[in-house]
């Protein structure tokens, strides 16, 4: 049997006038717009957990001015204002919430605080000022640790930025499993979690191609893999064909929106082709902007997202370096395995080549044959044989301020040799 709830009443003397020139909602309780206007003694019916709220609502419409400036309470007020229709106290409130010091734990109140459905402007105000400083505080994300503890409305507020900064695309999609397993212990509870409010937010068309390979192949019950894989099928569909899905696209507006922001991330996206047959081989094209490539002068580098061959890991380094003879800083282009993944050696043709808007061809710039023992850069310390300075304003290499790589990467012999992942 259901509990009776206890009813507290408690006997108010006020001016109708005075409420009804600040509250539509006092207006038409006290003008016969509500039934409650024809009994002598209206009643208004409140939680205990809005009493405190109710009380400064009414100082405030009697004197203009609250008593209060904590976070919680003037919360409550605002939501108690939107309630009553006090619409001088929400802007105040709005107002007094959005100057006050913003923090991680009174951003994540604004969000987690049960609002009202109408979420009136000044309400919605708040709402946006706590995504924006979240948004902001967490940019740059270098541990996913540091958020482990942030409830899902600040989780989304987080990664719903394009502004955020990730190594990868691959390690959002990891953290949201990790987050979501840590957060929500039931089975049900979790899945609906991820695949309504999480997953949707994974930019899966700047995930690796070996990645969403991998989650199309995984059983993991945390995920609706019929909604996933029709988003990821589309996905590799677009890596392989682009031309041909923006066309389809355009006749279904439905389809997956292609236009989704890049994230600035960590690692620089590549696009590869693979084959398996005369030889194993891939082929990774990598496009860097001026500016980026502006950026590492004199020392910085740039890693591209991984990619697989003969069982390895492999990425491509992009940098600046100084010869020490004769002190001039040259452009450089390097192939890298992660990890200390090899036991044994693996050899490989490496050709290097850059398109060049003179001939519209990708033009190869080096080439060799070399064997890799354990995680050991092999490449090229001078890619154009000239100096930095000519390089950077070369105009037949930036083509409309693009540089556009091609790294061929084929396997020539390989040993019977054991190798983990």
């Amino acid at each position: 049997m259901a509990d009776t709830p206890i009813l507290t009443v408690k006997a108010l003397h006020i001016n109708s006038v005075i409420l009804a020139a600040r509250s539509r909602f006092f207006l038409k309780l006290f003008s016969n717009g509500m039934n409650e206007s024809d009994q002598t003694h209206p009643r208004i019916r409140i939680a205990d957990s809005e009493e405190n709220a109710f009380m400064e609502l009414l100082r405030f419409m009697y004197s203009g001015k609250l008593t209060t400036i904590e976070p919680t309470l003037l919360l409550d007020i605002l939501m108690a204002a939107d309630k009553f229709e006090v619409l001088s106290c929400m802007w105040y409130c709005s107002q007094l919430l959005t100057s006050l010091p913003m923090t991680t734990e009174s951003a994540l109140l604004y969000l987690d605080h049960p609002c009202s459905l109408s979420m009136a402007a000044e309400v919605q105000r708040v709402v946006d000022a706590a995504k924006e400083f979240l948004a902001e505080k967490y940019k740059i994300l270098e541990k996913f640790e540091v958020v482990m503890n942030i409830s899902l409305s600040g989780i989304e507020a987080i990664f719903s930025s394009t502004d955020l900064q990730v190594a990868s695309e691959d390690e959002v999609y990891n953290f949201f499993l990790k987050w979501a397993r840590a957060r929500y212990l039931e089975p049900e509870e979790r899945r609906e979690i991820l695949s309504c409010r999480l997953l949707p937010l994974v930019r899966f068309s700047h995930m690796t191609c070996a990645a969403l390979q991998d989650i199309l192949a995984c059983t993991d019950n945390d995920i609706d893999h019929e909604q996933v894989s029709k988003h990821i099928t589309e996905v590799l569909l677009h890596k392989a064909y682009p031309t041909q899905m923006e066309d389809a696209l355009v006749a279904d507006a439905s389809t997956l929106d292609w236009q989704s922001a890049e994230r600035t991330y960590g690692y620089k996206h590549v696009k590869t082709v693979t084959f398996d047959r005369p030889y194993p081989q891939v082929i990774v094209y990598m496009d860097l902007k001026r500016d980026e490539c502006s950026r590492f002068f004199p020392s910085g580098v740039i890693l591209s997202d991984w990619f697989h061959l003969a069982g390895q890991k492999f990425y491509v380094m992009a940098n600046c370096v100084m010869d020490e003879q004769t002190h001039l800083y040259s452009f450089c282009l390097w192939l890298g395995i992660y990890g200390n993944s090899i036991s044994g050696s693996l050899c490989f043709d490496i050709e290097f080549a850059a398109r060049t808007r003179s001939s519209g061809k990708f033009l190869s710039k080096y080439g060799g044959r070399h064997t890799f023992i354990g995680p050991i850069l092999e490449g090229c310390d001078d890619l154009f044989g000239v100096p930095w300075s000519t390089f950077i304003a070369d105009d037949n290499l930036f083509i409309d301020g693009v540089l556009h790589l091609r790294v061929d990467l084929t396997v020539v012999e390989q040993p019977e040799l054991q190798t983990c992942m």
